[in-house]
């Protein structure tokens, strides 16, 4: 689309919409119109496809607030006449001159461009076209790149939190060449893209898709007299150490993302993001389900027969007291509350606590006396009874 096309089209008109619709409106029109004239539908109609075309284009002027805002001005600023002959035309209207309206300002006598405006149209259409008020073209910054790493964590440092040191390796501007890519410092505008550091293909249908420039390689600069150390492209391979908080509460296997701890931009632009990949050890004790922290106590059968009290650890606290009830089965959970993981809101999940029943190996005389007592005492009761008849009745 050139810029004398974007003056002189109506595109409110193309899709037959006021000049104060609103965004649903304007987006409702296009599908409209986009459904009744897309090339699928009209094989062979290469009017149906020019339609299509021009439909598109208004929505892509239309469609995007900053852009509406650019043709509206432009479009008031030549009283919504576009491009009219000079003295002996229609009119008798205005004769301009393309390279005085967007080169920078007007030719002889010192005047000024169209309407007073010093800097010729370059700042109103400097968003689509990628032009300053100079007429020159403005390189883009350029964010750096995401950078991937790992870390491994004691169970301990994954629930409370640590701050670890991260060696990583990246892309970086190059020191020899301060970033240019030119040994002189002095790159030029890549002239494939005119700095952009893109380039559009057709995809048909009347839409197109933009891909990195094959030759700046999405700079938008080249290099004249490339750098030995870094070969024209301005950026080097670089080391450094970095501390990092790794927050309460991570999981093994879980991807943590800093913003802009990655490698820095080009131009201004912003660094990436640095993405952790965790790795939690296993701990003797403690094991882990979500926020909730695990572990088993053995105790002793008398314990979970009679009831009693029963000291638990915890993970780097004091021990708590959880009190067993009378006839405590092997394999109950209790729940001690707060001494779980930390959360995302800093709370912390409970500590769950399964009981095991220890069966000793070795019976002194004594003891082996007592339960000979208690089997005798409960002779008679038979705990797979109830067993036997399910099974008859299945």
């Amino acid at each position: 689309m050139s810029t004398k096309d974007f003056i002189e089209k109506d595109y409110y008109k193309v899709l037959g919409v006021p000049k104060d619709a609103t965004e649903a409106e304007i987006k409702k029109a296009y599908r409209k119109l986009a459904r009744e004239f897309h090339p699928d539908a009209n094989k062979g109609n290469t009017k149906a496809e020019e339609r299509f075309k021009e439909i598109s284009e208004a929505n892509d002027v239309l469609g995007d607030p900053k852009k509406r805002k650019e043709y509206d001005e432009a479009r008031a600023l030549f009283g919504n006449g576009g491009f009219r002959p000079g003295p002996g035309g229609a009119g008798g209207s205005f004769n301009f001159d393309l390279g005085d309206l967007f080169g920078g300002g007007a030719q002889g006598g010192g005047q000024q461009g169209a309407g007073g405006f010093g800097g010729g149209l370059g700042d109103v259409f400097g968003g689509l076209f990628n032009r300053g008020s100079s007429g020159t073209t403005r390189v883009q910054p350029r964010r750096g790149q995401d950078i991937d790493t790992e870390v491994t964590l004691s169970f301990t440092e994954a629930i409370e939190g640590a701050t670890v040191p991260l060696r990583m390796s990246s892309q970086a501007p190059c020191k020899a060449c301060s970033g240019t890519g030119d040994a002189n410092g002095n790159p030029r505008v890549c002239p494939t893209c005119v700095g952009t550091g893109q380039v559009a293909r057709g995809s048909g249908g009347g839409f197109s898709l933009t891909d990195p420039c094959p030759d700046c390689k999405g700079r938008g600069l080249i290099a004249e007299n490339p750098c030995e150390i870094c070969k024209g492209s301005g950026r080097a391979k670089s080391s450094r150490t970095m501390q990092v908080r790794i927050p309460a509460g991570v999981s093994d296997g879980q991807r943590i993302r800093l913003r802009g701890k990655g490698a820095p931009g080009e131009r201004g632009g912003p660094a990436g993001d640095l993405y952790v990949s965790v790795h939690v050890d296993t701990h003797p004790v403690f094991g882990r389900k979500g926020d909730n922290l695990t572990v088993t106590v053995p105790v002793t059968f008398s314990e979970a027969a009679l009831g009693g009290e029963v000291r638990v650890p915890t993970l780097g606290g004091p021990a708590v007291t959880l009190k067993l009830p009378p006839g405590t089965p092997n394999g109950r959970t209790m729940r001690a509350r707060g001494k779980g993981a930390v959360r995302k809101d800093g709370t912390r999940g409970d500590l769950l606590v399964t009981v095991e029943v220890s069966v000793p190996t070795e019976l002194s005389g004594k003891a082996r006396d007592a339960l000979e007592a208690y089997r005798e005492a409960t002779v008679g009761e038979d705990p797979r009874a109830e067993l036997f008849q399910a099974a008859k009745g299945a």
